[in-house]
């Protein structure tokens, strides 16, 4: 039976077992569970902010870097079931004007997210189409139009962009410290966070390059409060970027379309006739 499927529902951007096991899970662990959560009060909220902000510093300073992440997201059934679907991504930006995203979902979709600092490009080779829109700039500008103005969906965003500080500052309402731990070896800060809309916990590695590690959103105003999750993983901070990478050159039949944002806001505007993918050139 087909489920019903969006992509990274929440416009930012988680099992079987039986009871018996689930029992037993749960008895062996209830009593670690209240001494673990008082681990947050060995290091205190000002220092927990320092850390985040340290990491949010550093990625806004980080002039060339290239990750790869696997990421998942709850899709919320009318049976009022969770499904996970998942993703592959691998980001590639050179500040303060290239970015490239790739996507690979679960069902083998592909796109791709194309910026050189004068055009911003979306690619669905799976679909042989693309939409193209001037937005000359910087990565912040582009991000920011992306998400906001054609209502297009890249999670993490703020992660690549230099306002990272601003933009943790300003949302974070709350900020606690988990736990010292560890990310497939890797020592790592463990933060949980709340804004006005959506919780966070993130895994920040210890040490003189403090980069995101994990992330997970919960939307708790969302049915069924999904969340989305991302391990990251071969961070390079120093890639080779050609400007090839950033820039999109058609392949033969690819069609072009339009952003459906554009195309809705011109079918509102009197006097303007809305672009038809078959008319664009």
């Amino acid at each position: 039976m087909k489920q019903k499927r969006v992509v990274n529902p929440t416009g930012i951007i988680l099992g079987k077992s039986t009871f018996a096991v689930v029992a037993a899970v749960a008895f062996c662990i209830g009593a670690g569970a209240a001494a673990r959560a008082q681990t947050t009060a060995t290091v205190s909220p000002g220092e927990a902010k320092a850390i985040l902000m340290r990491m949010a510093e550093f990625m806004a300073k980080t002039q060339s870097v290239s990750v790869d992440a696997r990421d998942s997201y709850d899709v919320h059934q009318e049976s009022g079931q969770k499904i996970e679907f998942s993703e592959k991504r691998k980001i590639i930006l050179t500040r303060p004007d290239r970015f490239r995203v790739e996507v690979e979902e679960s069902n083998g979709n592909k796109s791709v997210v194309m910026f050189d600092g004068k055009d911003l490009t979306m690619w669905s080779p799976s679909h042989n189409v693309y939409a193209r829109t001037p937005k000359p700039g910087s990565i912040d500008d582009a991000v920011a139009y992306f998400v906001r103005d054609l209502g297009m969906k890249l999670p993490f965003s703020v992660l690549l962009q230099t306002n990272a500080p601003k933009e943790f500052e300003q949302l974070t309402q709350t900020l606690d410290y988990v736990e010292k731990t560890s990310i497939f070896g890797t020592p790592a800060h463990h933060l949980a966070g709340r804004t006005e809309s959506v919780d966070y916990q993130i895994w920040i590695a210890d040490g003189d390059r403090p980069l995101p590690l994990r992330l997970v959103l919960t939307y708790p105003n969302e049915k069924g409060q999904p969340q989305f999750r991302a391990q990251f993983s071969d961070w390079n901070l120093a890639p080779e970027t050609p400007v090839s990478l950033f820039t999109f050159v058609p392949p033969p039949g690819v069609q072009k379309i339009v952003f459906h944002a554009q195309l809705v806001r011109s079918a509102t505007q009197p006097g303007v006739k809305p672009v038809k993918p078959s008319q664009s050139k």
